[in-house]
């Protein structure tokens, strides 16, 4: 029996089986291509190197900057007269810095003060339906959406009541309502619980979280409680004075289950006093 004959030098190779290992060294083919990762979205608003002066007075506002994702819960703390409402009303665009810029999403925010400053003539439900006309919500389905809103933040039974027959808490909701019916990307809030009493001011963190986690809303919340801002916040961003300048933040990795009592709110607010005192201190020296 005679064997097959030996392939002549420089003779061609067979072609390797489909699908069989290449022995020859590693094929393009079966290379995993690497995965760029995904670029990380643009900051709902952007605070670029913000001064605010007002006319020959002292500089309010030095040299700020922050951002601030898209859906995040970001509360400025700090003492009475660090700038916080001053930089709430930049990014609102109530005012326009000295210096620096400020970007915000084209649809621009919406803003709930301290202060409900609700049309007293007008039910909570009309009140509501007064920011969906200024929208542009055609007539016909305004009354249905201002329900919506208000069934939202727990109010549907006190739709057609005035302002003056609601509590203080109620008028807050209705503001927030309010507020949420301008349907734009970004809340900003001014200390809009610090009126009232504690029992109403936890009950009213539970609807603004609720509320915050259904909507996907960018929320800013202005404040000066400590335990306040370690209860809301996905960021805590502590504001120094004189002038007001951003000194250090904290970042909260686990939102969910938060109560003003949990013992990782009080133990946050214990090191953000403590860096707010060092602030006051140097402040007063």
């Amino acid at each position: 029996m005679t064997s097959a004959p030996a392939p002549a030098s420089g003779a061609a190779q067979a072609a390797p089986v489909a699908g069989a290992p290449h022995l020859l060294g590693p094929s393009f083919d079966s290379v995993t291509p690497v995965r760029q990762p995904a670029p990380a979205p643009a900051p709902a608003v952007r605070i670029d190197r913000v001064s605010k002066r007002f006319g020959a007075g002292p500089v309010v506002l030095d040299d700020v900057s922050l951002d601030i994702a898209p859906g995040e819960f970001v509360c400025l703390l700090g003492a009475s007269g660090c700038g916080k409402s001053t930089l709430l009303n930049l990014i609102a665009g109530l005012d326009r810095p000295t210096a620096g810029r400020i970007d915000t999403p084209a649809e621009g925010s919406a803003v709930m003060f301290q202060e409900s400053a609700l049309m007293p003539w007008l039910t909570a439900r009309r009140n509501v339906e007064l920011a969906l006309r200024l929208r542009g919500v055609p007539r016909g389905e305004r009354r249905e959406k201002a329900l919506t809103l208000l069934e939202a933040v727990n109010l549907t039974d006190a739709a057609e009541k005035r302002p003056h027959e609601l509590s203080g808490g109620m008028r807050q909701r209705v503001a927030l309502a309010r507020a949420l019916a301008q349907d734009r990307p970004v809340l900003l809030m001014d200390e809009p619980f610090a009126a009232l009493d504690a029992i109403t001011r936890d009950l009213l963190h539970e609807e603004l979280e609720r509320v915050w986690r259904s909507t996907g809303r960018t929320i800013v919340f202005v404040t000066h409680n400590v335990r306040e801002a370690a209860r809301l916040g996905q960021r805590v961003v502590l504001m120094g004075s004189r002038p007001g300048r951003i000194v250090q933040e904290w970042t909260i990795a686990k939102t969910t289950g938060r109560r003003i009592e949990s013992p990782e709110v009080a133990a946050l607010s214990v090191e953000i006093t403590d860096q707010l005192r060092k602030e006051i201190r140097r402040n007063a020296a």
